[in-house]
């Protein structure tokens, strides 16, 4: 990766940065482009060097396994009717939402990445469903795994001067009960299969904290649902935030962490760091 340091808003990284890529790496993203291109499905627009890496390297850079997978997302792109959520997605319950599910990107960690928190302990299903549906959910998480890519991850490259091309998750867990996963296990199962199936190679870290003693029955069910180059990437943090802070410190900036999770960051203004969406993407 280069050096570097930039804020060149238009900053692209160059194709021969993604990855360091061997010959025989660069040799596999090539044959795949080409035939994309040959059987009419490439897409100039949206299929850069970084998406089809992404779906290289979930498939151990097998071509045809990657571009099996990678048409099976065009599909379900299609069905899903992502274009349209792109261009006229309307979130307007998202401060009624975020009082029963905080779910937020903010900021970003030591290496660039962008920080997405999901406060699951604080679910309220009932009055979560009051207000929004599973399905406006899912579109909503679609929506913006659709703007991290398009706009999150280039602000954050361009911030941080090198290639950034996955997220820093945490997923807090404080407060949770074993009835308050079942009732959205659902939403869970979908969601954790958008994200592995359609927008592989985007995790970078994943810290589950404030895990309860319950966890272990709940990690046994959703492992399942994940592939073990995933599973690899979390870090399971039980107890409070004074057992766990410091491991999030040790990766994210303390200005950049909510007060909450160990850090010092309380933004202002009306909704506080769930409603912020504070980054180099709004710079």
């Amino acid at each position: 990766m280069s050096s570097t340091t930039t804020t060149d808003p238009n900053y692209k990284p160059k194709p021969g940065h993604l990855g360091n890529l061997s010959a025989e790496q660069q040799k596999a993203l090539d044959t795949f482009k080409n035939e994309l291109k040959q059987q009419g499905a490439f897409v100039e627009e949206r299929m850069d060097d970084a998406l089809l890496l992404r779906f290289l390297r979930a498939r151990k850079f097998d071509v045809a396994l990657a571009k099996t997978m990678l048409l099976s997302a065009e599909q379900w792109r299609k069905d899903f009717g992502v274009e349209e959520i792109v261009k006229s997605f309307d979130y307007k319950e998202k401060a009624e939402v975020d009082k029963y599910y905080p779910q937020f990107y903010h900021k970003t960690d030591k290496d660039g990445r962008p920080i997405y928190i999901e406060r699951f302990g604080q679910l309220d299903i009932n009055k979560l469903y009051q207000c929004t549906t599973q399905e406006r959910q899912l579109q909503r998480l679609v929506w913006e795994y659709e703007k991290s890519i398009s706009t999150r991850l280039p602000a954050c490259s361009a911030s941080a001067g090198h290639p950034v091309e996955t997220f820093c998750t945490i997923l807090d867990l404080r407060g949770v009960t074993l009835r308050s996963f079942w009732n959205v296990k659902d939403f869970v199962m979908n969601a954790s299969k958008i994200g592995q199936d359609r927008y592989p190679e985007t995790m970078g870290k994943f810290y589950i904290v404030g895990a309860p003693y319950l966890f272990g029955t709940v990690w046994a069910v959703v492992k399942r649902w994940l592939d073990e180059v995933t599973v690899a990437k979390i870090a399971v943090l039980s107890g409070d935030v004074k057992d766990w802070k410091g491991a999030l410190l040790e990766q994210i900036p303390p200005e950049n962490l909510p007060h909450y999770l160990g850090g010092v960051c309380d933004c202002q203004g009306k909704g506080g760091c769930s409603m912020s969406d504070a980054g180099p993407w709004n710079q």
